[in-house]
């Protein structure tokens, strides 16, 4: 799954930046209060995401 679509896809479900680190950025659900860090790889494997996803509550996205 590309990076953006995932970024995406969890913007659309509340999430919200928390900050940028060297090689990750922090995403927070703050419905949850609970928080994940995302790598910044061009492409992140389908596992990946879905266990970012349900960490942050989020639904987990379609193709994945």
């Amino acid at each position: 799954m590309k990076r953006r679509a995932l970024l995406g896809h969890l913007q659309e479900h509340g999430c919200v930046p928390v900050r940028e680190g060297g090689s990750h950025s922090i995403w927070s659900n703050p419905q949850t209060g609970r928080k994940e860090a995302v790598p910044r790889h061009n492409e992140i494997k389908k596992f990946l995401a879905r266990s970012i996803c349900r960490t942050l509550s989020v639904p987990i996205p379609p193709g994945s």
